[in-house]
């Protein structure tokens, strides 16, 4: 086996020797901690108005009263003492979202525009996450068009309208049981309540909506009173159940 030549590895040591120098001098430069572009205090402040929306906007169906819109107006407050415009375009774009609430039927474009806003707003970091400003750009542009068209009419698929009827069914019979059990499980009826109503939004079922929300109202007073092993409320309770159900045959037809 013939032996390198000496020149080549002169050469060779020499662009390695190089190499290192210049990946020696980027080194500092890599570690060196990005500088902050809001006040650390401030940025504490956004991580837990963030959650608590977060919060808020989780819990609206099991909630005694509605704390989304404060939840979101305590944010757009935060919009305002960072100055930046990004975080005030989505400000805006959130306030205008909410507004949409007091109709009677909210649009499942808005539910879903919300849903997915509040789900990234919570992520690490905040104010200083890498793609903040991307993230919030996106959101406020989704959830302003979503208000734009948010009486526009939701158009169904069949196969979407089976799978909702299918889960429903389910979900039904899951409710079922937990009334018939001693005692009762009233936080889960409380939650497939809930969950039952979002999917009912999201395809505009507001016979749906409406005979769910009125069970939500049944189950929260009994939680409060503490009165769902009455024989009385559970048989009110059955009732909507069934009610429910023959609504839910209704979808797909």
């Amino acid at each position: 086996m013939s032996e390198i030549p000496e020149e080549r590895l002169e050469e060779s040591s020499m662009a390695v020797a190089s190499a290192q120098e210049a990946t020696a001098a980027i080194l500092p430069w890599l570690a060196k901690p990005q500088k902050l572009r809001f006040p650390p205090a401030l940025n504490t402040r956004w991580i837990a108005a963030c959650q608590h929306l977060h919060d808020a906007w989780t819990e609206r169906h099991s909630a005694a009263e509605d704390n989304i819109r404060p939840a979101v107006f305590a944010l757009y407050s935060l919009t305002l003492e960072t100055g930046d415009i990004d975080c005030l375009h989505l400000g805006e774009a959130l306030a205008s979202a909410i507004d949409c609430f007091e109709e009677e039927a909210v649009s499942p474009h808005i539910v879903a525009a919300l849903s997915a806003c509040c789900e990234c707003l919570i992520e690490g970091e905040g104010l200083e996450h890498p793609a903040f400003a991307e993230r919030i750009q996106h959101f406020a542009l989704r959830l302003e068009k979503s208000a734009a068209t948010a009486k526009e009419t939701n158009v169904r698929s069949t196969v979407i309208d089976r799978l909702f009827v299918a889960e429903t069914h389910e979900r039904l019979e899951r409710m079922l049981d937990a009334l018939a059990a001693l005692p009762p499980d009233g936080k889960l009826l409380l939650i497939e309540t809930g969950e039952l109503i979002e999917h009912a939004e999201h395809l505009s079922l507001y016979g749906m909506i409406h005979a769910a929300r009125q069970l939500l109202q049944t189950l929260q007073q009994a939680s409060t009173h503490n009165s769902l092993e009455s024989e009385t409320i559970r048989a009110h309770v059955l009732s909507q159940l069934v009610a429910l159900r023959k609504l839910t045959d209704t979808v797909d037809t």
